[in-house]
């Protein structure tokens, strides 16, 4: 096939001064074989491609491309074939136009419009793709011939469009085009698309005018026609332009001078408000709407927009609204209810930018109608619509006029009443249980898509009615009370019997417990909003405390309901304030069922949080509560160790209000008096070993054991609950506990121990000594977690705990970026497998132990970094045994305990403490990860191989070296100023570069490789070396150049080390000259401006520029533009020229003087 076709090729005549020979019709008759083959279902893959390879020859070497592409493209020819004929076309307008001889362009022209004008079907029967590859031939030809050389190319259009309907819609197609090729895509070079934009504006009102006519014209003529079922085709005609006219609109309106769109009285506008009621074209006239009154600029110029909210366009835009809605649920009609929404959102907007500024635009007559008619968008089904509406609401709440205009105060209580409503979690697509379900079906893929949509739409809700219940916060409160009271004596409803839990308790798709969900997050919000807005003496406290009560009083075992009970409390907890002697019974309100963790949980943080708010108020009522928790500790099984950990912080965190040294040390060595006897204790002595010994930490642990029944069966269970009560303590202790913020309370109290040199207070903290004396066990204890991980001692982990060590699945979703499974939370076993509690046991100690020491610099300052030999003992405890450590337990280790180490360490430790542990450290890191990159390179060039590792398992290690990767340059923000870790961190950040991470290759190029490199440039650096830096930056472009982010943060560290070690350094000359396609003239020119400082410094930015066209070659291309043919399209003589001014040293410097005098002369 390819012989015949260079035979057929090879004979034919050159092109002659009357246009081409015909084309040979053997060869015309293999390309529509060629082309069938390709375009046939039944066609073997061996066949299709040698086909393909065929064409794609003859596009590229046929000489006759021309009259081949005009034969394949008649009418005659099958729909496939003529397409291929206009891509054969195109394909020369694009890559051989450039060497065409002038007739033979104007040939190719001229046959083109003439398909345009009779070598198409009429415009019901042609092909969409015909009508687009057609339109997109004259657009190519003309970003490379107009205006220049084609200046009569808009009068060709008009003349086409007079010739039918058929000719003016590809009229239209090409307009659009060359509007988004130019404007929306800019797809020239710079000096053509300046050309054409500058040519296409000055044109713009006859353009706009063309447009205007062709739109009113045939939507007239499809008005007429449209109830005559003879005329049925030629109507469908019309409408068929009327729609291209719109799209075509649609890509001017949103760049074109405002004054083309507010002409003629807005007669655009008004003609689009019209058009919403005729429903072939609705959807099109709504978004020509949407984006004109989206415009932005200067408010001047937008003034003529609110002509929107007159009577006319207003009652269109409302009655079109009516008419979708009322037409039930179809999809087109659907998208055009979006479509005006967003109108009404857009129209919103310029209301707020042109109200109150220095226009006169006053509040418009028919703002209470526009209200209700966005009301009526936030209160429909579709939950997508409702959300489409906070934020215009959102910005009319915040508005400095409108906020105090009676109409919208009016309405806060109908938003708030409808937010009531929108609340309720409903909508899932796979239910039926509410109308808004069968429109989620349209919006969202799955259960999953539309939670974690509603989460947004939720949060978003409750600011814009925080903003509300500022303008009126006494109405949201009463609202707010009205449904709690409502909800409390309302029966409960469980709905359909789906629950795991146990006969009668809610699942989080019970009517109830929706209901209950919703009014929570509704009184929240209400009532933060009412404390923070209204007065102390305004505050409706009766009506809150008899709330409180409500609420206290209330009883049900029902876990998911028992939970939004315990946030209303926390809600109303502000109240308590004014009636202290409701406290004890507040701090009581906690659970006792052992199996509702997450209850539980939540019990435990809302006293937390209570304590961390309030704690003025808890203050007096401490010895009550610490007596209660200390009754609540002595019975070992009554609650759980985080429960136990979190009324100790809560303990904690009041005591911070004691303002007295002495008298915190001695509470707090009271407090913790349980787990220093634990900690220290005999048994731990005489089970010592497994602090030091892994092997015996197993076995403490029950992790040797085979269990029989992994649900009940849990002997060891106790002595897990005690290590971890204990290390929960000691964290709860070091995070919470601190001196007085204030230097005169924390000076009184006794809290300040000395000053810097700088000055600044040295405070000591009272829970220092408790802590370091059980630190020598708690590094032990890491230790030997992190000798867990060694071959042999996870070879002596029993059968039913093989995978105790491995990551939790959630962990994985969480690396993977895996949406959470819409579970119903409580409707999962109540107990776990005991192998689950061992990998959560495990997981939880390895990170609470290095929170402990995270936090422990920032608690204890001085008192932690001067403890004798902290350095040597981290180092033989955190750091030990990395090698067999998983990337996932290494990640965490780097970021809640080493950088906060480094970046709250005091600069006069750093040589004691940082220095030792960051060298070795990132040397140690910077081998592990380039050995993994290496290996995941590695995998990329081998696609094809087999391999045991599933791909799901590869994925995941990857990610967890792209996340383990992205944590080096956070570990250390700023250069630390040691020469061993810098070198370390040096070395580790360049070689980074080129590794396959394009967010830490952004933050290590922007926050790291310079100012690290600084530090050593004064110093004597080898050649190699600097090499190497600049070498390694240039790798890192070849690898990253295609995000623009990286690509200029790199091409900017590249020109700074050139820059800076070029005069120092001939070497880097020599690297540069191997960079592919370097211009070496250009390359000499850079060097010789850069290496003679006597001649004048070119701008910054154009030298920048210079440079990236020098380091042009190796800047890596996305993988879709590197294998794609090149488009060269040619400058055409200027269109402006510059006239150079007259410069004034040029009058200054006249030989007699008399230009100088002239400026005088009257």
């Amino acid at each position: 096939v390819v012989r015949s076709c260079c035979r057929a090729c090879a004979l034919a005549p050159l092109l002659l001064v009357r246009g081409p020979t015909p084309p040979c019709p053997s060869l015309c008759e293999q390309l529509v074989k060629a082309v069938t083959v390709i375009m046939d279902p039944a066609s073997t893959q061996r066949y299709r491609l040698e086909a393909l390879k065929f064409c794609e020859e003859f596009k590229e070497k046929c000489p006759i491309c021309v009259p081949c592409g005009l034969k394949l493209a008649e009418k005659t020819q099958t729909a496939i074939v003529r397409h291929f004929g206009l891509q054969i076309l195109e394909h020369v307008v694009k890559f051989r136009w450039n060497n065409m001889p002038r007739l033979e362009k104007v040939y190719l022209k001229n046959n083109v419009m003439g398909l345009i004008s009779s070598g198409t079907q009429s415009i019901l029967e042609e092909e969409s793709h015909i009508k687009d590859v057609l339109s997109r031939i004259v657009v190519e030809m003309i970003k490379r011939e107009w205006p220049q050389h084609w200046p009569d190319m808009l009068k060709e259009l008009d003349t086409l469009s007079k010739q039918g309907e058929t000719q003016t819609e590809l009229v239209m197609f090409i307009l659009l085009r060359l509007a988004e090729d130019v404007v929306t895509f800019q797809t020239l070079p710079t000096q053509r698309r300046r050309d054409i934009q500058q040519t296409l504006t000055q044109n713009m009102e006859k353009i706009f005018s063309f447009l205007l006519t062709t739109l009113q014209q045939n939507v007239n003529k499809y008005r007429r026609m449209k109830t005559d079922l003879t005329q049925e085709p030629k109507a469908q005609a019309n409408c068929r332009v009327g729609i291209a006219a719109l799209n075509t609109l649609a890509g001017y309106i949103d760049w074109v001078a405002m004054s083309h769109i507010t002409a003629d009285n807005c007669k655009l506008l008004e003609m689009l408000c019209l058009l919403l009621n005729e429903p072939e074209l609705q959807i099109g006239a709504a978004e020509c709407l949407l984006i004109a009154v989206s415009r932005k600029g200067k408010l001047e110029d937008r003034k003529p927009l609110m002509v929107l909210f007159g009577d006319v366009a207003m009652h269109y835009i409302l009655s079109a609204a009516q008419t979708a809605d009322g037409e039930g649920l179809v999809e087109k009609h659907y998208v055009f209810l979006k479509r005006l929404c967003q109108v009404l959102c857009a129209l919103g907007s310029q209301l707020c930018a042109l109200l109150g500024s220095d226009s006169d635009v006053e509040t418009p007559a028919n703002f209470g109608k526009y209200l209700d008619s966005f009301l009526a968008f936030t209160t429909h089904p579709s939950q997508f619509l409702r959300s489409s509406t906070q934020i215009t609401w959102g910005a009319l709440f915040r508005h400095d006029v409108l906020s105090r205009d009676p109409l919208l105060l009016a309405m806060i209580p109908k938003y708030l009443r409808a937010s009531m409503t929108n609340l309720v979690k409903v909508g899932f697509p796979s239910k039926t249980d509410s109308p808004s379900c069968e429109y989620s079906r349209f919006d969202f893929d799955s259960d999953e898509d539309f939670n974690a949509f509603f989460n947004s739409f939720r949060a978003q809700q409750g600011e814009v009615m925080r903003m509300a219940c500022r303008l009126d916060p006494k109405t949201g409160f009463q609202m707010a009370g009205e449904w709690l009271k409502y909800q409390l004596s309302s029966p409960v409803d469980i709905g359909a019997m789906n629950s795991k839990t146990g006969e009668g308790l809610c699942s989080i798709f019970s009517p109830s417990f929706v209901q209950w969900d919703a009014m929570t997050f509704f009184s929240e919000s209400v009532i933060s909003q009412m404390f923070r807005t209204l007065d102390k003496e305004e505050i409706p406290v009766n009506e809150g405390i008899e709330l409180l009560q409500l609420v206290l009083n209330f009883e049900t075992k029902d876990p998911l309901i028992l939970s939004c009970v315990l946030t209303n409390v926390s809600a109303l907890f502000p109240f308590v304030t004014y009636r202290p002697e409701y406290l004890p019974q507040v701090l009581s309100k906690a659970p006792r069922t052992r199996a509702v963790k997450n209850v539980r949980r939540h019990a435990c943080s809302s006293i937390i949080k209570m304590c961390r708010d309030y704690p003025q108020l808890v203050l007096p009522n401490f010895e009550m509560l610490y007596n209660h928790v200390k009754q609540l500790l002595s019975n070992e099984l009554l609650l759980t160790q985080m429960e136990k950990c979190a009324l100790m912080e809560a303990l904690v965190l009041i005591s911070n209000q004691f303002k007295d040294y002495e008298r915190q040390k001695a509470f707090l060595e009271e407090l913790m008096a349980p787990v220093a006897s634990l900690w220290l204790s005999e048994e731990m002595q005489r089970y010592g070993t497994f602090l030091s010994d892994p092997e015996s930490f197993i076995s403490y642990v029950g992790a040797d054991n085979k269990i029989t029944d992994p649900i009940l069966e849990d002997p060891s269970g106790l002595n897990r609950s005690r290590i971890s009560f204990c290390v929960y303590t000691i964290l709860g202790v070091v995070k919470r506990a601190r001196w007085p913020t204030a230097l005169e309370e924390a000076t009184a109290g006794g809290f300040v121990v000395g000053c810097t040199p700088s000055g600044s207070p040295i405070y000591r903290n009272p829970c220092t000594e408790q802590v370091l004396k059980l630190m020598d066990n708690l590094l032990a204890l890491i230790r030997t977690h992190n000798n867990l991980y060694m071959p042999e001692v996870v070879a002596k982990l029993g059968d039913t705990f093989a995978k105790a060590l491995d990551m939790l699945e959630v962990e994985k979703n969480a690396i993977l970026g895996l949406p959470q499974p819409l579970l119903e939370l409580y409707d999962s076993p109540v107990y776990k497998t005991v192998l689950e509690r061992m990998q959560g046991f495990f997981c939880t100690l390895y990170d609470n132990c290095f929170h402990v020491l995270g936090n422990a610099g920032p608690s204890m300052q001085q008192d932690f970094y001067t403890v004798e030999g902290l350095a040597s003992q981290l180092l033989t405890s955190a750091f030990i045994n990395l090698n067999n450590i998983p990337d996932y337990r290494l990640r965490p280790m780097l970021r809640v305990f080493v950088k906060p180490l480094v970046l709250s360490c005091p600069a006069e430790y750093y040589e004691t403490l940082v220095c030792p542990i960051l060298g070795p450290l990132f040397t140690y890191l910077h081998v592990r990860l380039s050995q993994k990159w290496q290996v995941i390179n590695q995998r990329s060039i081998e696609e094809d191989t087999a391999d045991d590792n599933p791909e799901s398992q590869e994925m995941l290690e990857e990610q967890l070296v792209r996340l383990l990767t992205r944590e080096l340059p956070l570990t250390c923000l700023s250069p630390p100023p040691f020469q061993d870790v810098c070198t370390a961190l040096l070395i580790t950040s360049y070689t980074s570069l080129s590794w396959k991470d394009t967010l830490s290759c952004q933050r290590t190029t922007t926050q790291l490789c310079w100012p690290l490199l600084k530090q050593v440039l004064t110093g004597n650096l080898i050649p190699d070396a600097v090499t190497w830096f600049f070498t390694s930056v240039l790798k890192g472009l070849q690898t990253h150049g295609q995000h623009d982010g990286c690509m200029a943060a790199l091409v900017h560290l590249a020109f700074q080390i050139y820059e800076a070690l070029r005069p120092r350094y001939a070497e880097l000359k020599a690297v540069m000259e191997q960079i592919p396609e370097i211009q070496r003239e250009s390359l000499e020119q850079f060097d010789s401006k850069l290496l003679t400082p006597t001649l004048q410094k070119v701008a910054d930015k154009r030298r920048k520029d210079h440079f990236k066209r020098l380091i042009a070659g190796c800047i890596g291309k996305p993988l879709g533009e590197q294998f794609r043919k090149e488009v060269h399209i040619r400058n055409l003589p200027s269109l402006f020229k510059k006239v150079k001014p007259l410069l004034e040293t040029d009058i200054l410097e006249n030989e007699d003087g008399g230009g100088l005098t002239a400026l005088f002369e009257p």
